[in-house]
Formats: structure tokens, sequence, C-alpha cells
């Protein structure tokens, strides 16, 4: 099974959201990250077919090795894919387990397979103690919750996920994210974020996308690698924080609980400070690096 996007482009007048947009994606777990406006969710409404490309093609390959244009495919297609949408509309009078029975519906499950998955659904994303509370009582985390159970619902082969852990505390958001790389392993699952901590460990491979253009698509560790030695951990008093967020891009600041000092964590070409000591990246720190501003850097 494979996704194919090919130069696919979209366009809002003279605003270009999506430039040649082309990837190859096999089961597993791809990451989308970008910030506000590099054209996420632009490509995610295409895929899911909410929304027209101006140009390129998506191609869908079965197991058997045929290839179909999606848009020749049609409902056939769709019917491969779950979809959560950043901002998914649900009936506020339905209850948690009605509106999962109409999702069924909808997707055209038999009622054996409906009632096979929809208690076993419900209680990984943890609302099997609440079926029959209504949409509208449901607490934001918990709405959040629910579109992910529906997209989920009849065991799609293509999941689209935007923002599926935004709200969600961080007990829950590691009880969610754990349960999207366990059904992941025979999926094609995108995700969309800004929780760059929640993919880190389970994305095959990131696609950075930056005003509608990828600016890099690799595997987590090889992303890292590009910033190993830039990446600093510095001691200092704190009349000297100020001082140093101008001059660098600082990440984090925490505190030693041992020495009282404050810590700063710096994205640097060069070593910042004398006592300044090379830490590990994360894909945090690779994400700020091609997204923040770089104020006493060097480009890579």
């Amino acid at each position: 099974m494979k996704l194919l996007l090919d130069a696919v482009t979209k366009s809002y007048g003279s605003n270009l959201a999506l430039d040649r947009f082309t990837a190859d994606l096999e089961p597993g777990i791809y990451a989308l990250l970008g910030p506000n406006g590099s054209g996420k969710s632009t490509l995610m409404n295409i895929i899911t077919d909410n929304l027209k490309a101006d140009s390129g093609t998506i191609t869908y390959t079965s197991d058997e090795g045929v290839s179909e244009d999606v848009l020749k495919m049609g409902v056939r297609f769709r019917e491969k894919l779950g979809f959560m949408p950043q901002y998914p509309g649900m009936y506020p009078n339905f209850s948690v387990e009605r509106f999962m029975w109409y999702m069924a519906a909808l997707k055209g499950m038999t009622k054996d397979a409906a009632l096979e998955q929809i208690p076993e659904i419900l209680r990984a994303v943890e609302l099997d103690d609440v079926p029959r509370r209504k949409i509208g009582a449901l607490s934001g985390g918990m709405k959040q919750r629910l579109a992910l159970a529906q997209a989920v619902l009849g065991d799609p082969e293509i999941l689209i996920l935007d923002e599926p852990t935004a709200g969600l505390d961080p007990k829950q958001r590691i009880s969610i994210r754990n349960y999207i790389s366990r059904i992941a392993f025979n999926k094609i699952v995108l995700i969309a974020t800004h929780v760059v901590p929640d993919v880190e460990f389970i994305a095959r491979n990131v696609i950075m996308l930056k005003k509608g253009v990828i600016v890099d698509n690799a595997p987590p560790a090889e992303l890292m690698k590009k910033i190993g030695g830039s990446v600093w951990l510095v001691p200092c008093r704190e009349e000297d924080v100020g001082r140093l967020q101008n001059a660098f891009r600082v990440t984090n600041i925490s505190r030693d609980e041992q020495t009282g000092e404050v810590l700063l964590r710096v994205l640097a070409g060069e070593k910042p400070e004398e006592n300044a000591r090379a830490v590990v990246p994360t894909l945090e720190d690779y994400y700020l690096w091609v997204f923040g501003e770089r104020s006493g850097q060097e480009e890579l």
C-alpha cells in the first residue's frame, strides 16, 4: 500500500498555500510540522477530498500493486480514509455512543463490526465511562478524543489527523500517542501537530513544511544529527538572561536546584559562552532551528 503525492499545488488568490508538494507515503507514521500558515491543513483537506488542488496528482497503490488516481476512485478511496479535522463539527445533542453509531452508519459498517469496535475504541481513548453523556456537555479534551475515535472507526487504511493531541493533558497526550503508535503498523498515518515531542519517537519520517514548501523530509534521528554540536546548556546569573536572549536563540529556561543558577538551552552554531556545554539535540530543537529566529547563529 502506498500513497504518492506528486507536485500537489494550491493557491488562495495570490497566496500560494502548497507549492508542488511531493511525498511517497507507505505504512507508518508521518509527522507534518510547520508554523501556522505553512499549508498543513490545506494538504490534509486535499488528501481527504474536502478541497480541490489546483494541480498535481495523488495516487493510491493497493497491496495488490494496482495504482489509481484517488480522484477517479472517489468514494472507494474515501472509504479507506479516517479523518480527524482540527475543528471537528459534532452534534451537541448526540450522546458519545450515539455519535459513534452514527459515524459507523455513515461509513457503511455492519452492526456486528460496530458492536465490536465501538466499545474497544472508546476504551482506548478513555471515553468508555461516559457513553451516554451528550457531546455538548463534554470538555474540550473529551471532544478531541471523540474526534479521534470516529476517525479510527472502521479500521481505515489511511489516517489523517490534524492536531490530535491539542487540548489534552500530559497523561492523555501520552495515552493517545501510544494508541496511535499501536494501530499504525499497517496504516499510513499523517499527523499535523505543533506538539513536537508527541511525534519525536513514533514518526517514521518528519516532513517540515514552510510556506507550502517542503524544507526537510527525513527520520527524526537524521534531522537531529544536523544540529549536533549546535545545542548548548548555558548556566548563568539571572541578570545575564536578557543579554543572552538578545544574542542567541534561547529555547528553554530552567534552574539548577543544586547551584541555584539559571540554565538556558541555547541554539548556536558556535559555543555561545565559555561555560556552555553541548547537549543532545531534540526534534523540538531542530524545529526551532528551522522555524525560529536565528539571531547570533550560523546557517547549517
